[in-house]
């Protein structure tokens, strides 16, 4: 467990907790601590889905400017691939994913909820990339998974003014997926965590895989990706426990080990 990340299991959940008040700021250590936590959460059998959350105040405000604005351009380069694998780490965690946004998500911030499958956010929150701001650019995803995610004009938008989206517009323009009350962040991203501890692990594996590295290829290379993910699934327990229960009960009644 990291001083300023750590991870949290209760019931097939995993937690990943970011807590360096008073905004979360991504330094060295939390970065190193990101990809601990990440490594952590893949290889525990007992965490079925994630959770990436910073509390209740802020989700993180960004990167550490004063740390980063003293390091060197060799130094910038090792801290700067550095982070950018660590968030790698966390958007390839072969479980589903959840970030809870709270009070803020900018520059770095953003880039770490960006890694998830899903983003729940508060209906006060404010997210952004405002490294424009800095005379930089974003450095860990914000010009890559944002543009994916939301196109490349909006994101030639976000980041070239480097303004803050509130999340009504974030949410009409699919930077998040679900907007409740501030108190009820967490627990929203809880309940869309916890459908999959009993699910079929592999498979939501398969899946996840599918889609992301789908993404990058081109549609024929996509497809045989897709199939040979499908086919593979003919090797699990899960494969056999859910047709079976098909065909003897009906649909949507199986029970899966995760195997």
């Amino acid at each position: 467990m990291g001083e300023f990340v750590r991870l949290e299991v209760d019931a097939g959940v995993g937690t990943i907790r970011l807590d360096r008040p008073p905004v979360n700021a991504l330094n060295n250590q939390v970065q190193a601590e990101l990809a601990e936590a990440a490594k952590e959460a893949a290889e525990r059998d007992d965490v079925r889905a994630v959770i990436l959350y910073g509390g209740e105040k802020t989700f993180a405000g960004g990167a550490d400017i004063k740390e980063m604005a003293a390091k060197s351009y060799v130094e910038m380069q090792r801290f700067g691939t550095a982070l950018s694998e660590s968030l790698t780490l966390i958007a390839e965690l072969p479980k589903p994913t959840v970030a809870a946004i709270t009070g803020y998500a900018l520059g770095g911030g953003l880039e770490l909820a960006l890694t998830a499958d899903r983003r729940v956010a508060g209906d006060n929150v404010k997210v952004g990339q405002p490294e424009i701001q800095l005379g930089i650019i974003p450095g860990a995803g914000g010009t890559q998974r944002l543009a994916r995610l939301v196109g490349p004009s909006r994101a030639k938008d976000i980041v070239f003014t480097g303004r803050f989206v509130k999340a009504e517009e974030a949410l009409a323009i699919g930077l998040v997926d679900e907007v409740v009350a501030p108190d009820e962040v967490y627990a929203a991203a809880h309940r869309w965590a916890s459908q999959f501890v009993n699910g079929p692990a592999v498979a939501l594996r398969a899946a996840k895989i599918a889609i992301d590295a789908g993404l990058d290829m081109d549609l024929r290379n996509g497809l045989k990706l897709e199939t040979q993910l499908f086919t593979g699934l003919w090797a699990t327990e899960d494969q056999k426990r859910g047709m079976q229960s098909f065909i003897e009960n009906g649909p949507g009644k199986a029970t899966f080990e995760g195997k």
